[in-house]
């Protein structure tokens, strides 16, 4: 376990490297370990956030007795380009990852077996994935990063919000973080989005050119971004998979006004930064290539604090694509997660419709039938 102080170096910078959705299977995919080690090498990050579905716990590589040791097996691969960097890392969770058959507890120890690995005093001993870590000046605590483990999917298959006791936790945290009466600046990073990224998104009508398709509790329903976050560079290749109950998280985090930035992952072709209530929303797209993804724009997202302007930060991804002219190991597999859907339901509608389709056909092959027989 890494015990030193997060420190701003001597330029007066502290650099953040954010990997979202790895989601390796049991054998990791090699470009995947090619874009985190080219990325760190480039960035120099001083410190690396996991955000969640590091694995892809439902995998069918994972099914079978040696599950937990190929999981174990798994995350010491995944974590290995950030300790031969010799870089501290932190880690929270997403929705797949306890799915692997070790909870997210158990995970956090794993990781705790490393001498690179950070993490602050936990929510509590299930939720390791929910911590605080403060950022110092020489000796001085001037910047504070929560880690929220967004917790997973219930029964029904609904994706769960960040909890009221996880909240609870979040505000006497923020209390006890005050330097000199004044609450301490922050960034946040979770997997799952909270249900306000709606908000800052643009509804529009069916067949709009570039509109993605809303599931759950906005069903039936088309967005596509605002021309201002497309001209960022953002993009969405989906729509923003989020709790339908609103759990108040991003209210409490705006309460005080020092939490900057939410920044999250779970949608792997979503990259985008917009602006709600002071307070900004990012997406992250996903790092692995062992699941769909952006093509050759899957990255990471880098966070750059400056002591001397803490009340802001810069921000900006990297990409496998501006890191290397290397073409990928299964141009095959690649093409497949290009195009297969993202959600369950265009493959119950592509289902319907091809059921429908073979309901009249075979209803006219009968009839065609029926009059050869007359």
């Amino acid at each position: 376990m890494y015990s030193e102080k997060l420190t701003f170096n001597k330029n007066g910078k502290f650099r953040i490297m954010q990997i979202a959705d790895v989601q390796e299977c049991a054998t990791v995919n090699p470009d995947t370990i090619k874009l985190m080690t080219l990325a760190l090498e480039k960035e120099k990050p001083d410190l690396v956030v996991f955000t969640g579905d590091q694995i892809y716990g439902i995998h069918p590589s994972f099914y079978n007795k040696n599950r937990k040791e190929l999981a174990r097996k798994v995350l010491k691969e995944i974590i290995a380009p950030i300790e031969k960097a010799g870089i501290p890392f932190a880690v929270t969770y997403g929705n797949h990852d306890c799915q692997v058959g070790l909870s997210n507890a158990q995970q956090a120890d794993i990781y705790a077996e490393s001498p690179f690995n950070i993490s602050g005093e936990p929510h509590s001993d299930e939720d390791r994935g929910t911590f605080r870590l403060p950022i110092y000046d020489e000796e001085s605590h001037i910047f504070d990063i929560y880690l929220f483990d967004s917790n997973g999917q219930a029964p029904t298959g609904e994706y769960l919000p960040v909890s009221e006791e996880q909240i609870n936790w979040f505000r006497a945290e923020r209390e006890k973080a005050r330097e000199d009466g004044k609450y301490t600046n922050s960034i946040a990073f979770q997997h799952i989005p909270v249900p306000e990224f709606y908000d800052v998104i643009k509804r529009v009508k069916f067949g709009t050119k570039g509109a993605v398709e809303a599931f759950r509790k906005h069903k039936g329903e088309w967005y596509v971004l605002p021309e201002e976050v497309l001209k960022a560079g953002g993009f969405m290749g989906e729509s923003p998979a989020t709790p339908d109950r609103n759990s108040g998280q991003l209210e409490a985090l705006r309460e005080k006004g020092n939490v900057l930035g939410l920044l999250v992952g779970h949608d792997h072709i979503n990259s985008f930064i917009a602006e709600k209530d002071g307070i900004k929303l990012i997406y992250t797209q996903g790092a692995g290539f062992n699941v769909y993804g952006p093509g050759r724009n899957r990255g990471v997202r880098i966070v750059e604090l400056d002591k001397n302007a803490l009340g802001s930060f810069d921000t900006y991804t990297v990409t496998f694509g501006s890191l290397t002219d290397d073409k990928l190991g299964n141009p095959l597999q690649e093409f497949i997660f290009a195009h297969i859907p993202t959600s369950i339901e265009p493959v119950k509608r592509i289902a319907a419709v091809g059921l429908g389709v073979a309901a009249v056909l075979g209803t006219a092959e009968l009839i065609a039938y029926k009059k050869l027989r007359k």
